[in-house]
């Protein structure tokens, strides 16, 4: 069974430091998810509404730099307009639970979109409150205990918080 490990980075440059640490063990772009609040508001995309609006959250087209650096290498980077929460910029897996079907009827935005990779609903409110100050939210895919291991030693070893890790079992495909 798959897991992934989550982690808050309290800066841009922590959370680039991860990605590349990860990146250089291996792991593939497709593998690693940020989520993050887009504070630059560069207007560098346009956002497009989708037919996941009503459950919360409105999906945004991209350009390849709107992160910068590592985080604008990832898989699937976009903007989310999240419905009392504000503006994010996701990129990897992450990006498919926040714009699609793992979002439920009674628990909308980040926390539904967390709660649907697996990830307990204290924990999710939690990561989200940190989410709302700025902070960044980091995940790494890993099929075997030893990556999960690896991943976590990344995340530790440059003063990540927050470290957890959770099935996904009932994580969407992407």
């Amino acid at each position: 069974m798959s897991k992934s490990a989550f982690c808050i980075a309290t800066t841009q440059g922590q959370a680039t430091t991860i990605v590349e640490r990860l990146q250089s063990q291996g792991f593939a772009s497709s593998d690693i998810s940020v989520l993050m609040p887009d504070t630059a508001g560069t207007g560098d995309f346009g956002h497009v509404k989708s037919s996941k609006a009503s459950e919360g959250v409105t999906a945004g087209a991209t350009t390849g730099g709107v992160a910068g650096g590592a985080l604008g290498l990832l898989a699937g980077i976009g903007a989310l307009a999240i419905p009392g929460v504000g503006p994010f910029i996701a990129a990897g897996p992450i990006m498919a639970a926040l714009s699609g079907a793992a979002l439920g009827a009674t628990t909308g935005g980040i926390v539904g979109g967390l709660i649907g990779l697996g990830i307990p609903e204290i924990e999710a409110k939690r990561y989200e409150e940190k989410l709302k100050k700025g902070n960044y939210l980091i995940s790494a895919h890993a099929e075997d205990g030893d990556r999960l291991d690896r991943a976590k030693a990344i995340f530790k070893d440059a003063g990540a918080e927050d470290i957890s890790t959770v099935s996904e079992a009932s994580a969407p495909k992407a």
